[in-house]
């Protein structure tokens, strides 16, 4: 049977931005569109993430509703699943996504260095940045396929707590890794003369940026808290 996701409270400019991206469609796409950290740093009220980053909280409410209004009967609410439900997504959503398309991106890094690196736009050290942000990113989800998520599966969250704890720094090193990649990246904004290759490197990594952020948001807003509340 199909789950019917309980209705979302309104949001408004005092709803902090961890439970936007819970509980309503599209508000993670609307956070990533204007660089706010709804992951890491999530546990702040809308009004004073707007100010700090200088944007209008009501022009972000009206575009929270309009993400609402086009993602209407699509948006899953991951706070009401099953718990082994929310493990399967991150393992097959996430896990197995990340594994599957760093490499293809450190490939065509590699490649626009090797070829462009005379050029003051190039990505130059990007590809390096990446090899490590790959590596650090498989040792952290090998932690959790070996520890915590049989932790869980096993019914034996009351001794999740060290784990989570450990994983949820190693989460905050992610956002900063993200954050030093796009600043080699050059905001991941093509020059005009960029090849194929190099325009879909920065596409790419504008993605995984998305997908990277979204999995933390489901660990530190929403699988990691109902762990311990136990």
């Amino acid at each position: 049977m199909k789950h019917t996701p309980s209705p979302a409270p309104t949001p408004t400019p005092s709803t902090h931005l961890a439970d936007l991206a819970v509980t309503r469609a599209g508000a993670s796409r609307v956070f990533h569109r204007h660089g706010l950290d709804f992951c890491c740093h999530g546990h702040i009220p809308l009004a004073q993430a707007c100010q700090a980053a200088g944007l209008d909280v009501q022009l972000v409410l009206a575009e929270l509703t309009e993400e609402d209004r086009k993602s209407e009967g699509t948006f899953e609410r991951w706070d009401e699943r099953p718990i082994g439900e929310l493990v399967s997504h991150l393992l097959e959503d996430f896990h197995a996504e990340h594994r599957a398309e760093l490499p293809r991106l450190l490939e065509m890094a590699r490649k626009v260095e090797k070829v462009h690196g005379s050029k003051p736009t190039c990505p130059q050290g990007l590809a390096d940045h990446l090899a490590r942000v790959a590596e650090e990113l498989d040792e952290h989800m090998q932690k959790e396929e070996d520890v915590l998520f049989p932790l869980i599966l096993a019914g034996r969250g009351a001794l999740a707590g060290p784990p989570i704890h450990a994983l949820e720094s190693e989460h905050k090193d992610h956002g900063r890794n993200l954050e030093r990649l796009r600043a080699l990246g050059h905001g991941y904004v093509a020059p005009a003369d960029a090849c194929g290759t190099w325009c879909a490197l920065y596409l790419g990594l504008e993605e995984l940026e998305r997908q990277v952020m979204e999995h933390i948001h489901l660990e530190n807003n929403v699988l990691f808290p109902r762990v311990l509340r136990g």
